[in-house]
């Protein structure tokens, strides 16, 4: 490890197109895509929003020419099924030739597993629990969720509209894919739209579990922050402590945390690579369609500013709304010759399908 951030060079770079897209349950888009490695060559991928059913003509976001908006797509238009989050296994080692060795997580009908669960009162209508990180301690999975409630109007411009309530855990099993929140001071929301909202990314290092966040600034540019917590207090919220921008003095107090990075959205991965001898942070760089990389000597920094590694050419047909491209990251399980070669994906709104990148650096 070196004790500077390393410089950043694409020296190659290839489109490997959307994934996922050929599977047997009709399933027609789905977004986050985040790889949780299971410890037995596995990778869990986690699923935001699914749709199950048939792709409209005119526009995927957009129903007999109307924006859908914050509404549960169930059983509207061509869709059967909107389904708030959901997994697959992956059994690819490398993303060289595309991810094709996957099978969706079912229920026992066959049909595909809502991973963390409504809680009774929660209106699909309204109330969504999104994908972030997570991991697998020992024989326990812990993943991360964005509760988000859905407003009635889009986002104008754009055909959705949402508010993020905060972030919470589910802890669970890989052998049954049986999830349960944790509940702390009362509430499954562990972090409030006030507070850092962890976990978008998880580095797992010998004696601290990482656990990175996001926080919208009121001039709606995003912040990064870090957290860290030992293995085995991992599921003990009151253990966690804060960045405070001394790495020799961390906090208990969330709202004492330190900016650590600015300028992604609400998801990102970080992750060691071996061939930099720097941690590599990759997400999306704002709405832009780039998709950038920082790194840093320690999982707190400091951070280099951003590389892009990646600029998204948007399709040639036209949609009703303005190109949303976004959930930029790499994903270090599949990555190549010590990490010199890194498969990321991105959501282009419209495509609706985890769009994989490959990228060797020089």
């Amino acid at each position: 490890m070196t004790g500077r951030s390393a410089a950043l060079q694409v020296a190659f770079s290839r489109d490997l197109g959307p994934q996922f897209v050929n599977n047997p349950h009709r399933m027609v888009g789905q977004d986050g895509a985040y790889s949780i490695p299971l410890g037995d060559g596995r990778l869990l991928w986690y699923f935001g929003d699914t749709l199950i059913g048939e792709r409209p003509e005119e526009s995927l976001w957009y129903i007999f020419g109307e924006p859908v908006g914050g509404q549960d797509l169930s059983g509207k238009g061509p869709f059967d099924q909107m389904i708030t989050n959901t997994g697959l296994i992956l059994k690819d080692r490398s993303g060289r030739e595309g991810l094709n060795d996957f099978s969706y997580i079912l229920n026992p009908d066959g049909r595909l597993k809502q991973l963390v669960p409504s809680l009774p009162g929660e209106d699909p209508e309204k109330d969504r629990i999104w994908c972030m990180h997570g991991c697998k301690l020992n024989d326990t999975l812990y993943l991360f969720f964005m509760k988000i409630l859905m407003l009635e109007k889009g986002g104008d411009p754009l055909p959705v509209g949402f508010e993020i309530i905060g972030t919470g855990l589910a802890v669970g099993s890989d052998t049954d894919w049986t999830f349960k929140r944790i509940e702390y001071n009362g509430s499954t929301v562990i972090w409030p739209n006030d507070q850092p909202q962890f976990a978008a990314a998880v580095v797992i290092e010998e004696d601290w579990v990482y656990l990175y966040g996001s926080m919208q600034a009121p001039d709606f540019r995003h912040h990064a922050y870090v957290a860290r917590v030992s293995p085995e207090d991992m599921g003990r919220i009151d253990q966690y402590e804060y960045f405070t921008g001394d790495p020799e003095k961390w906090s208990k107090d969330v709202y004492a945390a330190n900016v650590i990075f600015s300028g992604m959205p609400n998801e990102m991965s970080v992750s060691y690579n071996e061939y930099l001898g720097n941690y590599l942070s990759v997400h999306s760089m704002g709405l832009s369609g780039d998709i950038v990389g920082r790194t840093a000597p320690k999982p707190w920094g400091p951070w280099s500013e951003p590389t892009t590694l990646w600029t998204v050419e948007p399709p040639e047909k036209p949609i009703p709304y303005p190109r949303l491209i976004y959930a930029g990251k790499e994903h270090p399980e599949l990555a190549e010759d010590r990490g010199r070669v890194l498969y990321i994906t991105y959501i282009e709104f419209e495509e609706y399908f985890p769009h994989l990148i490959e990228i060797t650096l020089a």
